[in-house]
């Protein structure tokens, strides 16, 4: 199946596998969420959205994230990592969000325990009084 240049919305949730309400509150949330419009006035989303979508998405209901915890993730992710890299089409390129999953877990993992250590700390520093 070819690439489109433009997806509408209920193409781009089948293709997401997510309910239309759903990304329609993403983009309240989420301000580098800013699909153009058709004539009609149809929200329009690109292959660069679409990966865009499919990241928040990972990072919501796979990595568990809140909204606030997606929005400081994906913007780390924007900040410095985006890399340009050519797509299937004839001298075109994409912007492809590069994530070092492997650093981010161990990050995510180190911040883990040290609220769990400070979480115990607390406990023994009550109970000494």
């Amino acid at each position: 199946m070819s690439k489109k240049l433009f997806y509408r919305i209920g193409e781009a949730c089948k293709k997401l596998d997510i309910q239309p309400y759903v990304l329609r509150y993403w983009e309240t949330e989420f301000s580098v969420l800013s699909p153009k419009k058709s004539r009609s006035g149809q929200r329009v989303y690109s292959e660069e959205e679409l990966a865009l979508i499919r990241r928040i998405k990972e990072l919501l209901y796979e990595e568990g994230y809140t909204i606030a915890g997606a929005k400081k993730k994906l913007e780390s992710e924007l900040d410095g990592n985006d890399q340009l890299l050519p797509s299937a089409g004839e001298g075109t390129a994409e912007v492809v969000p590069v994530v070092d999953t492997r650093a981010s877990k161990r990050i995510e993992t180190l911040e883990h325990g040290l609220r769990e250590a400070a979480e115990e700390a607390r406990s023994i520093a009550a109970l000494l009084g």
